[in-house]
């Protein structure tokens, strides 16, 4: 760190294309939104000597950080202007305002995004960095379908928005923001690029972030269900049997126990269940939308 400290910085100060419609206008909308009443506290890295240094000290100390990024078309042929990296804090990195705005190079273990696939392919083909143990909650979703439904696959990917609905029972009104964003990028894909950046929408990269890691801890809750019910039955039969059935057991025997049989038991009823409640395609996957909610 106080070898960067050192370094000549360049600090990028770019003009602000033209933009394609006003951005008062687009705020308009934001104003009774739901999810702008949430108190959202977050600080802004647009200098490196007063905010980086510190952020970077906080980060390092962390294990999982939740990250999402914004900009135009983020990938290799794409712009980053924001990154968003939260654990106890909220750090938003404003990339384009000073030379280290990339926080991603190996400085923790694991980072939990909603679909990495863009962001992964603009950091290493744009700043070389390599994205490794990355809790993608977009994956977590379609395997825990899997899990499920006793082994199908769901015939598509879930966004943000649905999964927070389905795993964290968040209410949609509290998630309008992910629509406010999505309609602000499609009528503006500039609108992250305006300097200063309208508090509306620091707010806005802020609670994209905020639910990743509460999401995450669900996803692995569902996940390691069926590990929790097996363990559960393995420990009952010495436990609470009698005498005389422990009288014949050999604890060196390495023959499967009944008690995790079961679990074939439960993807044979899981599939049965699923076959009944979900239409499936001409693939052989099951559509998202239930027959009988």
């Amino acid at each position: 760190m106080e070898k960067m400290k050192g370094e000549n910085l360049k600090v990028c100060e770019p003009t602000s294309p033209a933009l394609k419609a006003p951005i008062a206008p687009l705020l308009n909308d934001l104003k009774n939104s739901p999810s702008e009443e949430k108190e959202v506290t977050y600080t802004v890295i647009d200098q490196f000597q007063q905010k980086f240094g510190a952020a970077m000290l906080h980060i390092k100390k962390q294990s999982v950080l939740s990250v999402a990024a914004e900009g135009p078309n983020v990938c290799r042929h794409g712009k980053l202007y924001w990154l968003q990296v939260i654990h106890d804090c909220r750090w938003l990195s404003d990339c384009l305002s000073h030379q280290y705005g990339i926080m991603l190079n190996n400085v923790f273990d694991t980072q939990v995004i909603h679909d990495c696939r863009w962001l992964s392919d603009c950091l290493s083909h744009q700043y070389g960095i390599m994205l490794n143990n990355v809790f993608d909650t977009q994956v977590a979703d379609v395997f825990q379908f899997s899990m499920e439904t006793g082994g199908f696959l769901p015939n598509c990917i879930s966004t943000l928005q649905q999964s927070l609905i389905r795993h964290l029972n968040v209410a949609p009104k509290y998630l309008s923001f992910l629509e406010d964003r999505q309609k602000l990028t499609q009528e503006n894909p500039e609108v992250w690029f305006t300097r200063p950046l309208p508090p509306s929408l620091l707010k806005m990269l802020a609670l994209e972030v905020t639910y990743l890691l509460p999401l995450r801890t669900a996803l692995l809750d569902e996940m390691m269900s069926d590990l929790t019910t097996l363990v559960g039955g393995y420990l009952k039969p010495c436990r609470e049997g009698s005498a005389d059935q422990l009288a014949g057991a050999q604890p060196t025997c390495m023959e499967l126990p009944e008690e995790l049989l079961q679990l074939k038991d439960f993807q044979k009823q899981r599939r049965e269940r699923a076959v009944k409640e979900y239409r499936m395609n001409a693939r052989g996957l099951l559509i998202r939308t239930m027959l009988h909610p």
